[in-house]
């Protein structure tokens, strides 16, 4: 058959030229033959009169056009690729940058639309003869694989000390890192979407460096696993969350221990499930197979900041945590982090939502005017609607920060420039004090503010395509309702445009506000003193499971009785929070939700 095609902005574009039942027979083979990763959201034909092509081409993508299409996420190493990278025959054995049409980098790599070379971070990348051939060659699964490399041509591996020095470069380079996880270093890890802290997941000196450095205390760290064997030596494992793991998604699956693991103490203390993840490009296989046990893999970032994209902000934030820095010269467009996944009554619930989802789209049942969404205040994420598809950027994480609050802005301008679209309206949250809401009332758009619970609702409704009427419980830690109280263990009776609290959970006061989200016994304090009111204070024994000392009593008595900085929630979270703290698993937070797992 003749004709062409054409990468565009909204979707690909192509002329085929043959008789009719030629024709018939390409549509449907359109649909059942399509690449691994293809999705058809839609096929729309129409007849032409015959044009007399003699050949088939593809011509120039063009950028002209309204964007439609959608962005791909970065892809895990697909099983051919593995297949290369350790076969001693191929010119990619043990190329820590290898991939295909069907794997490798996407979202983290582009910079524009269409999906072309030139618009990546690989476009300083000069293909040699025999990876433009690859990629020039219908047949080869390389064709037109848009950051395809080799090591003739392509991204290399240099090992850094904290100053800076390369001390080693490509295969060298990881043969010098493996000793390193082997002597109980802390090693920084440039991969995919961002930076890696890593270290032996068994040698409890290391991973206590690691905290104390990296001032996290005690939140549980995620680990990688060279394969499913080994992880199903530590944790119980379903179908599904093998499934999972081994994906091309490739997330973080929580996963419930079994109590036979030789991982060190200070892993995960006192939480029963680990974080676990397989490796996911050809240099965490690369470093996985070599090294040959867990590592953990946690963020390569200080506190409440995103995760380090290039080398010299990771020397500079990361120099006083890492020993080591394992860097390449391919440009990380934007971060994105580890996707976090757990199966919850043998369905898969997204916990985090980057590498692997991101930016794919929810798909409502109409259109809608393009609008911002610009998010909460904690674990932050923005979307933009375009048609009736809601692009959603990858994880953020929590704002206040200079570093965070740079990185919402910059999701917030990625989507609208892979887009061109600007909206015509910017949804935030109705607390008036979050970052977030302050950005929306700066824009120039009308600002719609949206009720912390009612938008958790309206988001799973989207996601399950659902409409109202119906009930909606949201239950969570905190946000804020209208009625000057901290919600968060609500029933929302959700109609075609608006919502009615038909039952929330009793009210109880926090002693401190804020602080009772970091002191689990402030919230056993109010949630004892709303069941017994000032005839707490006779009761030593109920007073004892609080932990406070005699002046923090007097003090928070006070408070109560005069009802100064002690706000009322119906927040299950701080119910939780206050059960951990009466029942002595839990009277401080030291990461958000401690007391609750």
């Amino acid at each position: 058959m003749a004709g062409w095609v054409s990468n565009t902005p909204g979707g690909v574009v192509a002329e085929v030229e043959g008789d009719p039942a030629s024709l018939e027979v390409f549509l449907l083979r359109v649909e059942r033959e399509k690449p691994p990763r293809a999705s058809i959201q839609s096929l729309e034909p129409a007849v032409l009169d015959p044009a007399g092509y003699t050949g088939f081409e593809i011509h120039e993508s063009t950028a002209a056009g309204r964007v439609t299409t959608t962005i791909l996420p970065d892809i895990a190493t697909c099983a051919d690729c593995l297949a290369d990278l350790f076969d001693p025959e191929n010119r990619r054995y043990r190329y820590p940058f290898t991939n295909c049409t069907n794997c490798g980098p996407r979202y983290s790599i582009i910079e524009a639309l269409p999906y072309d070379r030139p618009n990546t971070t690989m476009k300083g990348f000069a293909m040699c003869a025999g990876c433009r051939a690859e990629y020039d060659d219908p047949l080869n699964r390389r064709f037109h694989a848009q950051p395809n490399a080799c090591p003739e041509c392509g991204p290399h591996l240099e090992l850094r000390d904290r100053d800076g020095h390369v001390l080693a470069f490509r295969d060298e380079a990881l043969s010098q890192i493996v000793s390193a996880f082997r002597q109980g270093r802390i090693l920084a890890v440039k991969g995919l979407g961002g930076f890696h802290l890593m270290v032996d997941a068994r040698n409890e000196a290391a991973v206590a460096r690691l905290r104390h450095f990296k001032h996290r205390e005690e939140k549980p760290f995620a680990l990688m696993y060279p394969d499913l064997r080994r992880i199903a030596v530590h944790c119980e494992l379903t179908a599904l969350e093998e499934r999972l793991l081994a994906s091309s998604e490739a997330p973080i699956v929580l996963l419930n221990r079994d109590g036979r693991d030789d991982l060190a103490s200070n892993v995960a203390m006192g939480i029963p499930c680990l974080g676990i993840m397989l490796p996911y490009t050809p240099l965490h296989h690369l470093l996985m197979h070599d090294f040959g046990r867990p590592l953990v893999a946690t963020s390569g970032n200080l506190a409440e900041e995103p995760i380090c994209i290039d080398e010299g902000q990771a020397l500079r934030l990361l120099g006083g945590i890492a020993d080591l820095f394992l860097v390449h010269d391919r440009p990380i467009r934007r971060h994105v982090d580890d996707s976090i996944v757990r199966v919850v009554e043998g369905r898969e619930m997204i916990l985090r939502r980057a590498r692997g989802y991101a930016p794919l789209p929810v798909r409502l049942n109409a259109a809608v005017p393009p609008i911002l969404g610009v998010g909460a205040h904690l674990k932050n994420a923005v979307a933009l609607s375009v048609g009736n598809q809601v692009f959603i950027s990858q994880h953020i994480g929590d704002l206040g920060a200079a570093e965070a609050d740079a990185a919402f802005r910059k999701g917030i301008d990625d989507l609208q420039e892979l887009y061109g679209h600007a909206p015509d309206l910017v949804a935030c949250d109705a607390h008036p004090d979050y970052p977030s809401t302050r950005y929306a009332g700066r824009s120039e758009q009308p600002v719609l503010s949206v009720q912390h619970h009612y938008a958790h609702v309206l988001s799973c409704m989207a996601e399950n395509r659902l409409t109202g009427p119906l009930l909606g419980v949201a239950w969570d830690g905190t946000g804020f309702g209208p009625d000057g109280t901290v919600w968060g263990g609500e029933f929302l009776r959700i109609t075609s445009d608006a919502f009615e609290r038909a039952a929330h959970l009793r009210t109880f006061p926090l002693p401190g506000g804020d602080a009772a989200a970091r002191e689990p016994r402030r919230s056993a304090l109010g949630l004892l003193h709303e069941l017994f009111g000032e005839g707490l204070f006779n009761r030593a024994d109920l007073i004892d499971l609080c932990a406070f000392s005699r002046a923090e009593t007097r003090l928070l008595r006070t408070a109560l009785a005069k009802e100064v900085n002690t706000p009322r929630t119906s927040s299950i979270g701080r119910l939780f929070d206050a059960v951990s703290a009466i029942t002595g698993l839990c009277r401080y937070n030291r990461f958000e939700g401690q007391a609750a797992m």
